[in-house]
């Protein structure tokens, strides 16, 4: 059983969904195994954006669970996304991000991680990129590299990812500052 809404605001409820699931998976750096499983009492808004307790991932196996944080923005507010999600669903419990029938129904069941990685691939093929070249864990990866280039502390970045090695996480600061302050500037 789920909610029914009218045949006008069906077409855009899907569409809405993805755009939301693809705001908080950048802004939260989520696998997508951990964006799925969330469920509405993960998320807990602040002044200062939102909480989001993720009680399992990759690397916590044993469900110890983490909080991280995710910032209010100025131009693409994740934390206003996701409330406004939930009154247009009227979902106040289960599942954050589900599945949104043709017919405007939302489902109670949560969405796969596969179903993450096709929304990925479709915006990508939307806004004319190759798609190929996207997967479940760019939003992940384009959150760390965009805040490394930002000059975003190591450590904040390591917050919100949750990276245990920090070889791992150090390749995406390499990447992102590959040219910054290059040895051979001024001398070519």
């Amino acid at each position: 059983m789920g909610l029914q809404v009218s045949r006008r605001s069906s077409d855009q409820l899907g569409s809405r969904r993805d755009q939301v699931c693809n705001g908080f998976c950048f802004a939260g750096a989520f696998r997508r195994s951990e964006l799925v499983a969330l469920d509405v009492t993960d998320l807990e808004e602040t002044e200062e954006g939102m909480r989001v307790a993720i009680r399992r991932s990759k690397t916590d196996q044993e469900g110890k669970g983490e909080i991280i944080a995710i910032v209010r923005g100025s131009v693409n507010c994740p934390v206003k996304a996701v409330k406004n999600w939930l009154q247009a669903t009227s979902i106040a419990e289960g599942p954050l991000f589900r599945s949104v029938t043709k017919g405007g129904r939302v489902g109670n069941s949560r969405l796969t991680d596969k179903s993450v990685a096709g929304i990925i691939k479709t915006y990508a093929r939307r806004l004319g990129l190759n798609e190929a070249d996207f997967s479940g864990h760019s939003l992940r990866s384009g959150f760390l590299t965009s805040a490394a280039r930002r000059g975003a502390s190591v450590f904040k970045m390591r917050d919100v990812s949750r990276h245990k090695s920090m070889d791992v996480l150090q390749s995406y600061i390499r990447d992102a500052e590959l040219f910054r302050d290059h040895a051979g500037a001024g001398l070519l």
